[in-house]
């Protein structure tokens, strides 16, 4: 058993140290088994609603920010096929589908699949109106709306990771 002398006189040995550190890794394997429990679940609640929420925005006119955005989109992507509310209703009914499969994990790799779909349309905006989103001064404002959209990706990433460990098949 080693030593040290504190500065008060009094001498510290390992084994005290030794017993502390011991509880605080106990602590510490505690809070990771618990994290470990309900970190993958809560990310996936959690982006569901942020798409259930921003994709119910989409059905009603004028109640999302993007609406413009969207519809341009859509007008780029389908060659002119798909515009206006058509737009609004595709992509709306998208984000919803896609909020509540991840919310109650039910059809949870179709919504996956839907999701990374709903991706390609969320980024397009930056090729299809890259003029239009950056400016001398930088990102505007819409530019950073849609960029930020890269850490919903990487969160989709985990909850993928996640949830295709289980085989395809019947239950």
């Amino acid at each position: 058993m080693s030593s040290t002398a504190l500065g008060t006189g009094r001498v510290s040995t390992a084994t005290g140290l030794d017993s502390v550190l011991e509880r605080a890794n106990s602590a510490q394997a505690v809070v990771q088994r618990v994290l470990a429990r309900i970190a993958v679940p809560a990310l996936r609640v959690s982006l569901g609603l942020v798409f259930l929420v921003f994709g119910a925005l989409k059905f009603l006119p004028g109640a999302s920010p993007v609406e413009d955005l969207v519809m341009r989109t859509w007008n780029s992507l389908s060659f002119g096929l798909v515009d206006g509310y058509t737009a609004m209703a595709l992509t709306a009914s998208l984000e919803v589908f896609v909020g509540l499969a991840f919310v109650t994990g039910f059809l949870l790799r179709i919504g996956l699949l839907a999701l990374a779909g709903t991706f390609v349309g969320i980024f397009s905006p930056l090729v299809f109106f890259t003029g239009e989103l950056f400016t001398s001064a930088g990102p505007t404002l819409t530019a950073q709306y849609i960029l930020k959209d890269v850490v919903l990706v990487a969160a989709a990433m985990v909850i993928a990771a996640k949830a295709l460990t289980r085989p395809i098949g019947r239950r």
